[in-house]
């Protein structure tokens, strides 16, 4: 199977390496939570020995509402993911939305991700490869919900014809299971593991109820928080070689899918039964 590294050394994923971790909010609020949060979950990765990656967005472009917050945008974003970078001394994993993005973001982000719902989109796909091949780093791809995990080589494909140094890793984030709800086929990771690529988990998103969020009849996403756990438990058994999840201090406060993120006071016990879990399926 393959090991992706990055190329400072800093992170790893796949093989017989430690569960990797993705982790931070979802969106970017301020610089002072995105510090305490990238703090908290650095010190727990590093007492488990687990390799971490910093993660949140600077724009949520596929709000439900057009009132939503969708965070502090590219300029102001890029600006405090470095400077969490910087403080921290931690990589760095944020989304691209446009083509023109791609190139400024690749120089700041080691793990660039292509979200899900964009990840067919040819022009956006070969930008984003060729910036994080430019920039040796990482492309970060989640599955769309609409797609079959098999069907992920086509994009697998796409990259690896204009990027093919690049190295990929495929996310699984749920699959649309009727009305305003998703599950997880935990055999669709082995599925994209037959693609010769890292396979994580984003257990947060995907317990998502798309547009069905009570406290504003319909106009945001809802989520079932507390099934986060299982999902994240579940992938790593079935052979998840990561894991992207998002914490808040205070999830029902959060400006973003707050029915999905996590208390922050949790993620030490989630992490460390997610490294046994992991230690167990690579003996």
């Amino acid at each position: 199977m393959k090991t992706v590294k990055l190329s400072n050394g800093t992170w790893a994923i796949g093989g017989h390496e430690p569960l990797a971790v993705i982790a931070g909010l979802n969106v970017l609020e301020d610089l002072g939570l995105a510090l305490e949060i990238g703090t908290e979950l650095k010190r727990i990765c590093a007492e488990l020995g687990l390799p971490y990656v910093f993660k949140a967005s600077f724009d949520k472009a596929n709000r439900s509402s057009i009132a939503s917050y969708r965070g502090p945008g590219l300029d102001k974003g890029l600006e405090m993911l470095a400077k969490v970078k910087a403080e921290l001394n931690v990589p760095i994993c944020t989304d691209v939305h446009t083509v023109a993005q791609a190139a400024r973001v690749a120089e700041i982000a080691e793990v660039v991700q292509l979200p899900a719902f964009l990840c067919r989109q040819t022009d956006l796909v070969v930008a984003m490869a060729e910036a994080t091949q430019a920039a040796g780093g990482v492309l970060h791809v989640k599955k769309a919900q609409f797609l079959a995990p098999w069907d992920t080589k086509n994009i697998v494909s796409k990259i690896g014809e204009v990027a093919p140094d690049l190295d990929v890793i495929l996310c699984e984030r749920g699959t649309s299971f009727g009305y305003n709800n998703l599950v997880v086929d935990m055999l669709g990771i082995g599925a994209m593991h037959d693609l010769g690529v890292p396979v994580t988990i984003d257990a947060t998103h995907a317990v998502q109820l798309p547009g069905a969020d009570p406290r504003t009849a319909g106009a945001s996403t809802g989520g079932r928080r507390e099934g986060v756990p299982v999902i994240a438990k579940s992938a790593v058994a079935a052979g998840a070689d990561g894991v992207f999840l998002e914490f808040h201090t205070d999830p029902d406060a959060a400006l973003c899918d707050a029915p999905s993120c996590l208390p922050l006071s949790g993620a030490g016990e989630l992490l460390k039964t997610l490294k046994q879990i992991r230690e167990i399926t690579i003996a």
